[in-house]
């Protein structure tokens, strides 16, 4: 009983948090993105994140749209079904393509195409043509 409690009070801050951030801040996630509760969003330029469909952003991940020290104000697009690992760092301006997997504490300084792999400080590209279901879940 407590688990199911426990349960429903979570899945109504997960919908409170997705209201706040799209409609006060203005940020383009799809409804059925998840945010871990550490994820951290930019909010210096918000209307900038773009996050796609069944994607997931695990906890401790910093996902930048603005560079301080260059002044730079930049979109950041996430695609549909990836995977953004705990502690990793998405920086300003950055493309990541549909059904990709960031490893944990992988720092994206480059774009990352589609239906890959990339795990680093900076990322790289360790694995092609993958394929993901629904929150970046690897399929074998």
């Amino acid at each position: 009983m407590i688990v199911k409690i426990r349960n429903f009070i979570r899945w109504i801050v997960i919908i409170v948090r997705h209201f706040i951030y799209r409609t006060l801040f203005k940020m383009d996630i799809n409804k059925s993105a998840r945010l871990s509760f550490g994820a951290k969003l930019d909010k210096t330029y918000p209307i900038g994140l773009h996050i796609g469909a069944e994607s997931y952003v695990a906890s401790g991940a910093i996902i930048f749209t603005h560079d301080f020290t260059r002044n730079i104000h930049s979109h950041t697009y996430i695609g549909e079904k990836c995977f953004i690992g705990a502690n990793s760092i998405i920086m300003p301006g950055i493309i990541i393509g549909d059904q990709v997997i960031v490893g944990s504490g992988a720092v994206v300084t480059k774009d990352v195409p589609s239906n890959c792999m990339v795990v680093g400080n900076p990322a790289r590209v360790i694995k092609e043509n993958i394929r993901t279901k629904r929150f970046g879940q690897l399929i074998s």
